[in-house]
Formats: C-alpha cells, sequence, structure tokens
C-alpha cells in the first residue's frame, strides 16, 4: 500500500509525502534498488543532496557499474567536493573503459587530495589503470611513490613485487617484500611470496627458509639436490596432497632427477588431468624428451608451450623444426598453418594445408581453408577445384556446395553452378531459402551468362591473357 501511495504522491508532485512513503518501503526492503533510486531522485527534487549521495553510493555498493549512480553522483559533488567528483567521474569512465580519460580525473583527484587516505587511495588506483594499459613502469613509479606513507596494506607490497616478477626482476621483487616485513607486515602471504621470488630466480636456499607450504619445502629440496630426501617426505604427505596438481609435478620432477623418464611423463599426465593445456604440462614434456634425445617430441612441445605463452615466432620455429623430423603429423600440421596464418604468412601456411591434403585427401578443414586461399588471391579455378573434393568428401555439405556454386559462376562455369545449386535444394528445408535458390537457377537457366556476375578473377585474367597467345 505505502508503495502505490508513494507513486501517487510522486505523480501529484507531493513529493514531500512521497518521499515519506518510499522511506517506509525502504525500510522494510532495505535491499531494493528501485527504491533507493527513487529515494535518491526524490532527495535531489527536495534539496538534500547528502541523503541522495548516500542512496545514490548504496546502490553502487550493489551494482557496481550502475550509469544512473555515478551520473548523479558525479552531479552532486560537481561543486562541493571536487575530490569526490573526480573519483566517481574516474570511475565511470573505467567502467566503460575509458582509461585516458579515467587516468586524467584520478590525476585531477589526487590534485586535489586532502589526506594521506585519499592520496594513497588515488595512486593505488592510477597504478592498477596503468596495469590495465600495459604501462607497467608508470604502475612501479606509483607504487614506489606509495610506499613512502605509513598507512599502507600487505596488498600492496605483493601488487609491486608481481609487477616486478613480469619482467623478471628479481631482486627488486625481493626488495619490495623485504620492504613489507620492515614496515611490520612478516606475514604469511609476504613470506611465502619471498620464498616464491627466491626460487623463482634460482635461490631455492633462500626460498626453503621462509615457506610454510610443505609442498614448496619439497621441490627445494629436489632443486638443492636433495632428491632422497624430498622423494622421502613427497611419499609421506597426508592423502589430501595427493589431489593437488603440484603433487603430480613434483613426482614428475623426481623421475626426470632419476631418469626414470617413463614414469616422469605418466606424472606429467596426471597433472594435464588436473590442469588441461597448461604451459607447464609441455615445458615439463619438452624436458624430459630433451633428456631422452626425442628431438622431434621436444620441438613439438616447445612449440605448444611457446603458442600458449603467445610467443608466436619462436613456436613457428618449433613446428618447423619438428616437422623437418617428421612431416605426416596432421595435427602438428594444422598447428603450424594455423600459427602461420595468424602472422599473416598466409601463402605459407596454405603450403602446410597442401601437405595435409595430400595426406589426408578428404581432410575438409584442409581443403576448405585451400580453397578461401585461393579465393583470396582470386584463383577461383582452384577455389573451384577444392570445394569439388569437399563436395566429392561429402555430399551433404550445404555450405561447401554454396560456396562451389558461386565459384563457378565467377568462372562462367554455369552448368557446374546449376548443378551446386540443384544439389543444395536437395538438401535444404527453409521455404525462404529454397525460395532464393529457385529464383538463382531461373535466371542461370533462362539468360545464360548476360544475366551472371561477370567478375573473373585475377589469376583467371591473367591465363586468359597468355592463352591467346
Amino acid at each position: 500500500m505505502s508503495l502505490q501511495l508513494a507513486e501517487q504522491f510522486e505523480a501529484n508532485e507531493q513529493y514531500e509525502d512521497a518521499y515519506r512513503e518510499y522511506k517506509k518501503e525502504f525500510d522494510q526492503n532495505p535491499e531494493d534498488l528501485g527504491l533507493m533510486e527513487r529515494l535518491g531522485h526524490l532527495s535531489l527534487i527536495l534539496e538534500k543532496p547528502e541523503e541522495a549521495a548516500w542512496y545514490y553510493h548504496e546502490i553502487l555498493k550493489r551494482d557496481v557499474a550502475n550509469p544512473l549512480a555515478y551520473e548523479q553522483l558525479i552531479s552532486i559533488y560537481e561543486n562541493t567536493d571536487k575530490y569526490k567528483y573526480y573519483i566517481y567521474r574516474g570511475n565511470k569512465n573505467s567502467l566503460e573503459g575509458k582509461l585516458e580519460f579515467a587516468v586524467n580525473d584520478f590525476k585531477k583527484a589526487l590534485a586535489v587530495a586532502s589526506d594521506e587516505t585519499q592520496i594513497i587511495m588515488t595512486r593505488l588506483t592510477l597504478a592498477n589503470l596503468y596495469r590495465q594499459q600495459g604501462k607497467d613502469l608508470k604502475a612501479i613509479d606509483e607504487y614506489n611513490v606509495i610506499l613512502e606513507y605509513d598507512n599502507l596494506h600487505e596488498e600492496i607490497f605483493l601488487q609491486l613485487a608481481d609487477l616486478y616478477m613480469k619482467d623478471e626482476a628479481y631482486p627488486s621483487a625481493i626488495d619490495a617484500l623485504q620492504r613489507a616485513k620492515q614496515k611490520g607486515f612478516d606475514t604469511d602471504r609476504i613470506n611465502e611470496g619471498l620464498a616464491a621470488v627466491y626460487l623463482k630466480s634460482g635461490d631455492a636456499a633462500s626460498a626453503i627458509k621462509y615457506t610454510k607450504d610443505e609442498l614448496l619445502k619439497i621441490q627445494c629440496m629436489l632443486e638443492l639436490g636433495q632428491i632422497d630426501e624430498a622423494y622421502a617426505k613427497l611419499n609421506s604427505l597426508p592423502d589430501e596432497f595427493k589431489k593437488s596438481p603440484r603433487y603430480f609435478t613434483l613426482q614428475a620432477q623426481y623421475c626426470y632427477s632419476a631418469k626414470d623418464f617413463k614414469k616422469a611423463l605418466e606424472y606429467i599426465d596426471e597433472y594435464n588431468k588436473l590442469s588441461p593445456n597448461s604451459p607447464l604440462t609441455f615445458q615439463m614434456r619438452a624436458l624430459v624428451y630433451d633428456e631422452e634425445g626425442d628431438e622431434y617430441n621436444a620441438h613439438v612441445n616447445w612449440g605448444k608451450y611457446n603458442m600458449l605463452r603467445k610467443n608466436t615466432d619462436i613456436a613457428v620455429n618449433e613446428f618447423l623444426n619438428a616437422v623437418q623430423l617428421k612431416d605426416d603429423d596432421i595435427d602438428l600440421l594444422f598447428l603450424l598453418a594455423g600459427l602461420l596464418t595468424e602472422s599473416g604468412e598466409t601463402n605459407h601456411a596454405a603450403e602446410y594445408y597442401e601437405k595435409i591434403a595430400k595426406l589426408d585427401p578428404t581432410n575438409k578443414e584442409a581443403l576448405r581453408k585451400l580453397a578461401k586461399f585461393r579465393e583470396g588471391i582470386g584463383d577461383y579455378r582452384m577455389q573451384v577445384k577444392y570445394l569439388e573434393k569437399i563436395v566429392e568428401a561429402d555430399s551433404k555439405d550445404i555450405q561447401a556446395l554454396k560456396e562451389l556454386a558461386k565459384a563457378c559462376e565467377k568462372i562462367k562455369d554455369f552448368d557446374g553452378a546449376v548443378s551446386a545449386y540443384n544439389k543444395c535444394l536437395e538438401l535444404i528445408t527453409d521455404p525462404a531459402e529454397t525460395q532464393l535458390l529457385k529464383s538463382k537457377l531461373e535466371k542461370l537457366e533462362s539468360h545464360g551468362a548476360s544475366n551472371v556476375d561477370e567478375s573473373v578473377g585475377l589469376l583467371d585474367k591473367i591465363m586468359g591473357f597468355f592463352n591467346k597467345g
């Protein structure tokens, strides 16, 4: 009843009464965003900006991307609190993906910040924005300025260390985490962070001093050459550890150290079941195959590792080396051709799709790629040949039949086009599409070449020119 009454009062412009009734309803439903919006709106009409701001702020707590709330808060604070004005405007720009505008807003907020907490929070937001933009050095600068203050949180040190780790600046990452300890953050997160950095930098002796993680301790022991002790500790772990992917990587590492490569690969397979297609899977396999002297599988797995790490050029080189050793692995040829295509080397990619088509003449995916490549360079006659092979392999491939018909038109093979369209008609069930194809066929059959697309591919024109001679 209160809600209906509130709406009636609002419609009659009795805003005080409407506010009172909405407030009664809100007290019963404090999570209702619609009521918050109405109360915020009425608060502005009644010139109660602080109350309005409270309601819009509560909306953002529950709906962080609410555009109306941001717009109203920006309007409320524009002439009363420049710091909040720039903060809300910056947050809105950030949510909309306008990162450069957001950075400028937070810089302006920083210029009018009035206390240490505001300065720290604003610089922290700037650092995060720079990270999103890929400007890691600017982010690092912001973090280092923040560390000069006292009112800090351990997360700031961890984020700074993470940035240094991305650039493999291990001494700087260690320094950041040691500064955290000096500031009083002698916590498990900081110590485990230090252990991880030390281990990554190759200093397992220091890493083992900081960690409480049993699996990390075992990894350090393996790195330090304490093979038997590490293996004994690994096998004495409680059962709950044996469900962790890391357990299997450590077993694989032990077997690798013990030269039991077959067993190492089995453990890597178990790890892959828990963490499918992780770069680590392929890195571990590559190391095992390297040690075994299996060049082919080593190149394949280094290629997959680098492919997942987005090191495309390195991945291509590894796959090329593998193909030189064994050129009949269709899965590998597809991987290589796909990477070459992504890199813009379509001519080179086509060579490997050709290899696949020779190994498996009915491979529709390879034939489709080759047809698309030939179409792209204007060689419609070869496009037709590849499409015909697809249709031979699968006479019900409607997409291939449609493309074949269009390609036949381009080379003025109208009989071929009619045949392909007729086969499409036998398969298509959609009435509208059926009618379109029938109309196309009527044109082809009744008017011949005069009403058909006259375009001829570039290579066809060239061949026609030479044939005249």
